[in-house]
């Protein structure tokens, strides 16, 4: 019974041999894992992968700077329509204090109850404008980004399928 159990051990011990597998010798030894994976590499077809590579960054920081840009410029003219309002609203209530009716108290309150109402709904306006400037400005640096990412794909799937 024991040489049955030695035999079937040889025999295990004898299968898991002819197989393939790396022992912990081939595992520690960076120079044979350094030759496997050169030997890999070597098998892609890298041609011109170089150069491709570095277009292709060039391509990402040129739609990166275009996208500051772009945002840049959104940014800018809200700033700039936002300067407008307020000149414009303190514009307006220098006249309305101007033209306030003497020494009417009545009327006063009236029109600066007046003046109040319009003026609110100005700047319910005027914010919903400054949001649609802001979001368009936006909008359009995230789509030269994300065009720039679609090419990217686009190149990965290309190079992929040539390998194939």
């Amino acid at each position: 019974m024991a040489t049955a159990k030695k035999a079937a051990a040889k025999k295990t011990t004898a299968s898991s041999s002819t197989k393939a597998a790396p022992d912990a010798a081939d595992m520690l030894n960076p120079l044979k894992n350094l030759k496997a994976m050169t030997d890999r590499l070597q098998e892609l077809n890298l041609t011109g992968g170089a150069s491709k590579l570095l277009e292709s960054g060039q391509k990402d920081l040129q739609a990166l700077m275009q996208a500051n840009e772009k945002s840049y410029q959104g940014l800018q003219t809200v700033v700039q329509r936002q300067t407008e309002m307020i000149k414009s609203a303190i514009a307006e209530w220098q006249t309305a204090a101007k033209e306030m009716p003497g020494k009417d108290a009545k009327a006063n309150l009236a029109k600066l109850d007046e003046l109040g109402r319009q003026s609110f709904q100005r700047a319910i306006d005027d914010i919903k404008e400054l949001a649609n400037l802001a979001a368009k400005s936006q909008a359009d640096a995230f789509e030269l980004v994300r065009q720039r990412i679609q090419a990217n794909v686009d190149e990965v799937t290309k190079m992929l399928q040539r390998k194939q």
